[in-house]
């Protein structure tokens, strides 16, 4: 398994161990021993699965606030997607900064989304299925979103029509976004 680094500290890409013969592959989508040696300890205690028909679904920009904000870890078991993450941690060196990477069920790369990073994907193909990793479950009080075309974001999405939920179209830009619960600081 390689780990691989992004600009935003705590977001890292996982390439698993690939074992392929005329068969087919075989490889461990998840270890928490090799994880844990591999500096990523966490505790996941939900697997979600989502399937989006239409190339050009969008999902996101979705995070949990505190104490029920979630790390994920995000994979495509078939299809494509583009998948990002912003961080919305206040006071950080990075904030509202992101990263986007191809995941696709072809390259079997994972992303790592830490708590403090939104998270959104967009399908790059038809009948495109994720699955991801949780350490929290949903809560849908500490539930919010950033609109995935924030201007002060930018984000190069690769469609210029997503289909949307109708709780997607309605999330605020990051500056007007809620990223803690109130009471709460940083």
């Amino acid at each position: 398994m390689r780990v691989i680094p992004t600009k935003l500290d705590g977001v890292v890409l996982v390439e698993p161990d690939v074992f392929g013969d005329a068969r087919g592959f075989f490889m461990e989508s998840y270890h928490a021993e090799k994880y844990a040696a591999a500096g990523l300890p966490y505790q996941f205690i939900q697997d979600n699965h989502s399937l989006s028909e239409p190339a050009g679904t969008l999902r996101g920009l979705h995070y949990q606030l505190a104490p029920k904000a979630q790390t994920k870890l995000v994979r495509v078991l078939a299809g494509a997607i583009y998948d990002v993450a912003v961080d919305i941690r206040p006071g950080s060196e990075t904030f509202g900064q992101w990263v986007g990477y191809v995941l696709s069920a072809a390259n079997k790369r994972q992303l790592l989304v830490p708590q403090g990073f939104a998270h959104g994907f967009c399908t790059i193909v038809p009948n495109t299925e994720v699955s991801y990793k949780v350490d929290q479950f949903y809560a849908p009080a500490h539930d919010r979103g950033i609109r995935f075309d924030d201007p002060a974001l930018s984000i190069p999405w690769p469609t210029d029509r997503p289909m949307l939920s109708p709780k997607d179209e309605q999330h605020p830009f990051l500056a007007n976004a809620q990223l803690e619960l109130e009471g709460e600081e940083g």
